[in-house]
């Protein structure tokens, strides 16, 4: 019992009233302060309210970053360098970096949303080259610490200097059709070209000899890359490019449409310039280097024709290919 009172004493607290209740009177440090109205669902993070409304915010960005093709950016680089408010974020585009390689990109009008420039950069020709074209384009310059750009490029060899060129436009396979009007439609579909520069190449050809537009897939193929821009030496501001999610279902659409498909083929049954259908509507499909065109596109074609080659080389790359089949086109539309 002695135990008992004991405990009973250890309990109750003399310094309080009987029936009062035991706290801090808020003066512990652990006392609950009002948070204030409960956080709207938008600005709650993880909540798929705030999610989908950052998405949303996101592609606003996007939409309002992407230019047709061929359009440079139209921003102007008033009063000089501006503070870089931020790296671009990663659907943005393409980077190029490196002096040589923003300054070649300046050059071949390749159209660019920003110059990124390292403070307190050590100018040469190059730089200062590179600072004049963007003026005379009015892309904004913008200065970011080095650091900044180290992350940006993730630690490449930039030497202060990154181009930001905005994500390409694509048209849609039947604006190539539509680009035509009243002659008849001329568009070079590429099967399994993977390399940029031949891209370029390719619509280069196809510019200077009256395509409508070129066709490149989705998946396993080279887009309008800055290495692309580059190649096409300026027809990519001048002629479309369009990108089709399955190839094979483009090529029966067009031929839908009243289009003949003729694919180039080492081993075809038409030298290249016998092709008397060259004045009707047409889709040129051109293989990759050594593979040609795949089995199903050739298999839909309507007509494989081959170019002539005496010498030992067994095949020529994408770029040469199509000028020379393009200009036989040409020849016999003229």
């Amino acid at each position: 019992m002695a135990g008992n009172s004991s405990r009973k004493g250890a309990m109750r607290n003399p310094g309080t009233k009987k029936g009062a209740t035991v706290g801090s009177g808020g003066q512990s440090r652990r006392a609950l302060a009002p948070k204030g109205p409960t956080p709207k669902a938008t600005e709650r993070t993880g909540h798929p309210a705030a999610r989908k409304a950052a998405k949303a915010r996101r592609e606003a960005t996007a939409r309002k970053e992407n230019t047709p093709p061929g359009r440079p950016a139209t921003g102007q680089a008033r009063g000089g360098r501006r503070p870089a408010s931020g790296a671009p974020s990663k659907d943005a585009g393409e980077l190029v970096v490196g002096r040589n390689s923003v300054l070649e990109a300046l050059e071949a009008g390749i159209p660019a949303s920003a110059l990124f420039v390292a403070e307190r950069i050590d100018t040469d020709d190059r730089v200062r080259e590179s600072l004049k074209l963007c003026a005379q384009a009015g892309i904004p310059l913008l200065e970011a610490p080095r650091p900044e750009l180290d992350k940006m490029t993730q630690r490449a060899l930039h030497q202060g200097l990154v181009l930001q060129v905005p994500a390409y436009v694509y048209a849609h396979p039947d604006e190539l059709l539509e680009r035509a009007g009243k002659a008849a439609p001329l568009i070079v579909a590429l099967d399994g070209i993977t390399d940029p520069r031949n891209l370029g190449a390719v619509l280069r050809s196809a510019e200077a000899f009256g395509a409508h537009g070129v066709l490149v897939p989705e998946r396993r193929a080279a887009g309008m890359t800055a290495g692309a821009w580059k190649s096409a030496a300026g027809a990519g501001a001048r002629l479309p490019v369009a990108r089709a999610t399955n190839l094979n279902r483009a090529l029966a659409a067009y031929k839908k449409a009243g289009l003949m498909v003729v694919t180039l083929d080492g081993d075809g049954d038409v030298a290249v310039g016998d092709l008397e259908i060259a004045t009707e509507p047409l889709c040129l499909v051109i293989g990759s280097e050594g593979k040609g065109v795949s089995r199903l596109v050739s298999e839909a074609a309507d007509v494989r024709v081959r170019i002539p080659m005496s010498g030992a080389t067994e095949s020529l790359n994408a770029g040469v290919a199509a000028g020379i089949a393009l200009y036989e086109i040409a020849r016999r539309r003229s």
